[in-house]
């Protein structure tokens, strides 16, 4: 290994807690009788970008349809308001239990990292393969799906069969590889890409909210009116079962920054702080963004939207309403990249 290379040992983390970037780290095996050295990873992701990771990757399509999900199964819009509100917060509850594991075993990998830690490498192996395998790659490619969706629409405007299956799925596949590549090339353009498409995404959002107060202050608060919001509430406990999931898939991606725990500069006071502020800013956005969807649609009209940003643009916006596909776009193209960053980490931990 060429002795340019500036090492520090891997568990010292807190070594690199003033801040500055650590270019390389050395892996020192005391059992290996060679003192083999290993290449680890660079400290370049801040409290910003650490942010973003969370809030962009958590803010995806979910805010953009799932609003739909939790209405039918709550049938009231101040129910459904509460469950959207109960997501967030314990989405911040399981977040600050990752960020104590986080901080107790600083290492990149997320669950993989603590499974094998607490339970030995059988367990952690079989989540590793479970998580790489199936559930990360999954997700990658319904939010890819989703981002096609919504770029090809705008092609096939009035058309009764609406665009074909294929061009969503070349869309996608196009997607996928963008963000591979631009996830090959470099931490830094991944990060940029990240906190670029985590402020746009939420851009589009202050404006639906901007909206919303618009409407309220025009007076449109009759289904946001606590007096009737809460009528016709289903009594049927499992429905609020299959609400929550709804809800929570909208708020996926609240674990992503334990997975490059070890590229945080200053882990120990930026992963609990990056968690801290992002997940109450996002429950927050998801709640305003809600009430201004009540706004301006009724919830039956909410119901029969198939994407109810879009629908609540053409309300809105009027000859500016592409703005909003435009934006449903960025938001899942920088969930997917965000998806994307952190399962990488998963891989490098596994080999």
């Amino acid at each position: 290994m060429s002795s340019e290379l500036n090492y520090r040992p891997r568990e010292s983390v807190k070594a690199a807690d003033n801040g500055q970037d650590v270019k390389q780290m050395e892996i020192k095996n005391d059992d290996d009788p060679y003192g083999e050295e290993k290449v680890g990873l660079k400290r370049q992701v801040g409290l910003l970008s650490g942010i973003a990771l969370i809030v962009g990757s958590m803010i995806g399509s979910g805010i953009f349809v799932s609003p739909k999900g939790v209405l039918v199964n709550t049938e009231s819009v101040g129910m459904s308001l509460v469950i959207w509100t109960l997501c967030g917060v314990l989405a911040t509850f399981g977040a600050l239990c990752y960020a104590e594991l986080g901080t107790m075993i600083p290492k990149s990998g997320g669950e993989h990292a603590y499974l094998n830690e607490i339970y030995g490498p059988p367990i952690a192996f079989l989540f590793a393969w479970t998580a790489i395998i199936v559930l990360k790659p999954s997700a990658l490619a319904i939010i890819s799906l989703s981002f096609g969706e919504y770029v090809v629409a705008p092609f096939y405007e009035g058309s009764e069969c609406g665009p074909p299956v294929s061009a969503t799925k070349l869309v996608a596949v196009l997607c996928v590889i963008l963000i591979v590549v631009i996830n090959c090339a470099s931490v830094k353009a991944a990060t940029a890409v990240q906190n670029f498409f985590t402020v746009a995404k939420l851009l589009a959002c202050a404006l639906i909210i901007i909206i919303g107060f618009i409407e309220m202050g025009k007076g449109n608060t009759e289904y946001i009116n606590p007096k009737v919001s809460f009528q016709g509430s289903t009594a049927n406990v499992f429905a609020y079962g299959l609400a929550f999931y709804q809800g929570l898939w909208a708020y996926d991606g609240w674990n992503q920054l334990n997975y490059i725990t070890e590229e945080l500069i200053n882990p120990y006071r930026n992963l609990p702080l990056a968690i801290v502020i992002g997940i109450p800013l996002v429950t927050t956005v998801y709640l305003m963004v809600n009430i201004s969807y009540f706004t301006v649609m009724s919830p039956d009209e909410l119901l029969q939207s198939g994407a109810v940003a879009v629908t609540f643009a053409d309300r809105t916006l009027g000859v500016m309403s592409w703005i909003m596909p435009v934006a449903v776009a960025f938001s899942t193209f920088g969930a997917a990249n965000g998806n994307c960053f952190a399962c990488s980490r998963q891989l490098y931990l596994f080999s």
